[in-house]
């Protein structure tokens, strides 16, 4: 089943939030400055088994979990899993790779295993906050509110902070200032962003996340900006939901695109 974004008040809701998300997914800051694209970093090496093979491996961590509920070692692997099997989940329209109900499911437990994977560790795996930051982006493109979105941004920012704090590199500290600008904490996302220029080889280089970061600022503003009209609508009408919402960063994101 394609996962269906229509339908009443929270369609609306959720086109507004989608239209920043679809951007977050879709625009690479990499095709630039080289590496990896966020869209490699999402899927893993295994990414082209089926799901029934993935979803096999998380029944049986799943048990090996009810006698040993804290083991790191365990929620490590079962937050892989259930990644996997959510990337194995996607359908297909068009050509294009769609988001599925199923896909969305695999990732809201993968959410929750990752939550306790990080009260079991003190140290978090880099290679997996690699892949549940934009995880939470994906799960942030199907929230029914810029509370819940805003919460699984914050969730991808803190992830890609672990992957950045391990492994710093102009990728891994252009895409925590990428994120971080979304969270609206503009301050921190500017120390990434000269950290990871300090990284950079080139001239060329630097301008380049320059270029990009501040694309990505300006969306971020607009984006806070929007959230905050949002809740003042809501906090006039008594804490309820507006009844529709406007979608302000549709015409500022779309044609944002790196393309090739």
């Amino acid at each position: 089943m394609l996962f269906d974004l229509r339908g009443g008040r929270r369609g609306r809701v959720v086109k507004v939030v989608y239209a920043v998300l679809a951007v977050l997914m879709g625009l690479s800051l990499f095709l630039v400055v080289g590496g990896s694209n966020i869209a490699e970093l999402f899927n893993s090496n295994d990414a082209g088994s089926p799901a029934q093979t993935y979803e096999e491996q998380t029944d049986r961590l799943e048990v090996k979990l009810k006698t040993d509920p804290a083991n790191p070692d365990l929620l490590l692997s079962l937050t892989r899993a259930q990644i996997n099997t959510g990337n194995a989940q996607y359908g297909e329209e068009g050509g294009q790779r769609v988001l599925t109900t199923e896909s969305v499911k695999s990732f809201q437990e993968a959410d929750q295993s990752w939550s306790e994977y990080l009260k079991a560790t003190k140290e978090p795996n880099p290679g997996l906050a690699q892949l549940v930051g934009p995880m939470m982006l994906t799960l942030a493109e199907t929230s029914s509110s810029y509370t819940q979105a805003d919460q699984r941004i914050e969730a991808a920012a803190e992830a890609q902070k672990i992957v950045a704090e391990a492994r710093p590199s102009v990728n891994s500290l252009s895409t925590l200032a990428f994120y971080t600008y979304f969270t609206g904490d503009f301050k921190a996302a500017e120390k990434a962003r000269e950290e990871a220029k300090k990284l950079a080889k080139a001239k060329t280089e630097t301008e380049a996340i320059d270029k990009q970061l501040d694309e990505y600022k300006k969306n971020a503003t607009t984006y806070v900006a929007a959230k905050e009209k949002a809740e003042k609508e809501q906090q006039k009408a008594g804490g309820q939901a507006p009844e529709s919402l406007e979608n302000p960063l549709s015409p500022g994101l779309g044609g944002t695109g790196l393309g090739g």
